[in-house]
């Protein structure tokens, strides 16, 4: 479970959940069988995860590595140009993620060579997708990928402070009472400043549930942020409406 904290009297709620921000982590999956990378990813995106990159081969993988610098490697072991013990020696050069290998075989002998290799964990074929994705999880809180609470940022907009380990937010120095979705919400948009949501990426993330459509849900809590943190919520300078695409928090060091 995640850590409970007590948010300061400021707020109208406590005792609020903090969940870990996963959706800010890159997930490599590596594989030849198309079926399971979409089968995973489809899974991935439900668990909350939206940075997902997929490699048919070794080759791809490598390269994909690389360029993104994923936060955690799911490596199938059986590749058509090179065996994933091969890539995970490569990548191993390239980044200190953590690397979960799935394979058919369920040998002692594979599991000790892949987890020699430096992989972190073993799957056997057939699996879960669910269990795949609840294990990435699990392997995030347990390794403290996220910020510990003693080293939450302060994210600052403007006169607007969002002080993460307080669970604080300030505007002009005082004070501002949000709800727990809505400073989830603001949260969220603070750590991904100058960056597009669409309404499901928002409902996804923030409310951690599949999107049906709730745009009014996101609307409500959009137009309860600008209430309460611009000074003309009619003409927001903060959280702005990209017509067509989404939101976005303007932190100020970008233009409109």
């Amino acid at each position: 479970m995640a850590e409970k904290s007590t948010v300061s009297s400021g707020f109208e709620v406590t005792n609020v959940l903090i969940m870990p921000d996963i959706s800010a982590k890159k997930i490599l999956l590596v594989d030849d069988e198309a079926d399971i990378l979409h089968l995973l990813e489809t899974v991935l995106k439900k668990e909350g995860f939206i940075h997902i990159y997929k490699a048919f081969n070794g080759r791809e993988s490598i390269e994909l590595c690389r360029r993104e610098q994923p936060d955690i490697i799911v490596l199938d072991i059986m590749l058509p140009d090179m065996n994933g013990f091969e890539v995970c020696q490569i990548l191993r050069d390239m980044t200190v993620a953590p690397i979960l290998f799935l394979s058919a075989k369920s040998e002692d002998m594979d599991k000790i060579l892949g987890l020699g290799l430096g992989g972190d964990d073993y799957i056997t074929k057939p699996f879960s997708p669910k269990e795949v994705a609840y294990r990435i999880k699990a392997y995030f809180r347990r390794h403290q990928y996220f910020h510990k609470k003693d080293e939450m940022p302060v994210y600052s907009f403007g006169d607007i402070e969002v002080d993460e380990k307080r669970a604080e937010v300030r505007k002009s120095g005082k004070l501002v009472s949000l709800t727990a979705k809505e400073y989830q919400l603001l949260l969220f948009l603070a750590r991904h400043p100058n960056q597009i949501f669409s309404k499901s990426k928002l409902y996804e993330a923030v409310w951690g549930e599949e999107y049906f459509g709730y745009d009014n849900t996101i609307m409500v809590h959009i137009r309860h942020l600008r209430e309460k943190l611009e000074d003309n919520p009619s003409a927001p300078v903060y959280v702005l409406t990209i017509r067509g695409l989404g939101y976005k928090l303007r932190d100020g060091s970008a233009g409109l």
